[in-house]
């Protein structure tokens, strides 16, 4: 089962926002998320808004991998004129990124005409990164090909793993044989290429982890990101690991592998931006997710898409049936909403922009957090200044990305 969405008010049946979302938009990115929500088998530990075919029974448009495109397109021709009638300024998309799911069991053509819609209704600012993630058993050198004649400038691959026995655990389902051949058809058809790895499957040893990271590495990738799973409640792998017959690896594990990727990716030449990710040069970082972390503005198109523009944060209904049925009416697909407070936007800033290698203005800090900082300067998880003076930007050390929840809860005073 997919999550559950969030607890929030109503959104209003014509998806208006507030005038004070459009409040300081034209100093604020705007950028594009577009969720296509099928997979072939639903991986064990996976909570997004996902749905097998078996899942959806076919029932509506919207629930068809053929038909999807066209509703879809419905939401984001009316994303500019939600935007247009809060006083939001006409702005071009800086990112697109086109996740799930996985995208590409959708046809190239009707991932760019998503994307071509975008680019139609607000247009694509110059030098515009357009990603799309897929699975390395999903792609073909044409279906690339295609994929980057058509405007897209970056894949996401989801690898996870190098090793036949983490993989099976995770339930994925890609021969990690073809990793090397997908890189190679991406790089000749012109694209950038991340790798997405996970760390801390049950069962997988720091050997594993290892041979993973020295697998991705083979591949000379422009972005590798390393994340460690998180068994969420209500999935598959959470009631195996309920049961005991999965054992999740101590906190202990986790930071050893952290320490790990951090090891071999600077030692190839990645240098880390986000706790999670690392870039081989400054323009391979991923500036969608960039996006994110900086607090600009974004929207979701998609079942259980969730979008955020000048502190109004909503999230359409789950189900394509349900969110096709809504835009065939002419109605907004957002289910509820919440407009962040001062202090909700004072600690999602802190949060996400304590994780960045920029670092965040101490000035951004609460006054509990600025009184703290001294001490968390000294136990060595932030960076001092400039000959030890005390420093202007709040940068975590090695050991502060592997404390980083621990810091930000300092830095806020709890």
């Amino acid at each position: 089962m997919s999550p559950a969405l969030p607890v929030g008010d109503p959104a209003p049946e014509d998806g208006a926002l507030p005038a004070s979302a459009a409040v300081g938009a034209h100093e604020r990115a705007l950028a594009f998320y577009l969720h296509v929500p099928f997979c072939r088998v639903r991986c064990g530990y996976c909570d997004f808004t996902t749905y097998t075919a078996e899942e959806l029974g076919g029932a509506g448009s919207g629930s068809s991998r053929a038909g999807y495109a066209a509703v879809a397109e419905r939401e984001v021709r009316m994303s500019a004129e939600v935007l247009a009638g809060a006083g939001a300024p006409a702005r071009q998309v800086s990112t697109v990124f086109i996740g799930g799911g996985t995208p590409t069991l959708l046809p190239s053509g009707d991932l760019l005409r998503l994307v071509d819609a975008v680019r139609d209704v607000h247009g694509l600012a110059p030098g515009a990164e357009v990603t799309t993630e897929a699975n390395p058993d999903s792609v073909t050198p044409a279906s690339l090909a295609e994929l980057a004649a058509g405007g897209v400038t970056r894949v996401s691959f989801g690898m996870q793993s190098a090793v036949p026995h983490v993989l099976a655990t995770l339930d994925r389902t890609h021969d990690p044989a073809r990793v090397p051949d997908v890189v190679r058809w991406a790089r000749e058809a012109g694209l950038q290429v991340s790798l997405d790895l996970i760390y801390g499957t049950p069962g997988e040893s720091r050997d594993d982890w290892r041979a993973s990271l020295d697998a991705a590495l083979a591949c000379a990738p422009d972005h590798v990101s390393a994340y460690a799973l998180v068994v969420e409640a209500g999935t598959r792998m959470a009631g195996q690991v309920r049961r005991g017959e999965l054992a999740l690896p101590d906190s202990d594990d986790l930071a050893a592998k952290y320490e790990d990727a951090g090891a071999a990716l600077s030692a190839a030449g990645m240098e880390w931006y986000e706790v999670s990710n690392w870039a081989a040069r400054p323009d391979a970082r991923c500036r969608h997710n960039l996006s994110y972390w900086r607090a600009d503005d974004w929207w979701g198109v998609g079942p259980g898409a969730h979008s955020h523009v000048g502190g109004v944060r909503w999230w359409n209904v789950k189900h394509p049936g349900a969110y096709s049925a809504r835009l065939e009416r002419g109605a907004s697909p957002a289910h509820g909403r919440e407009v962040l407070d001062d202090e909700a936007r004072l600690v999602e800033r802190v949060l996400l922009g304590v994780r960045l290698r920029e670092g965040l203005p101490v000035g951004a800090l609460p006054a509990e957090g600025r009184a703290e900082l001294v001490g968390v300067v000294a136990d060595g998880l932030v960076e001092p200044g400039p000959a030890g003076c005390a420093p202007e930007r709040v940068v975590l050390t090695d050991r502060g990305r592997l404390l980083a929840d621990g810091v930000v809860r300092r830095l806020l005073g709890w």
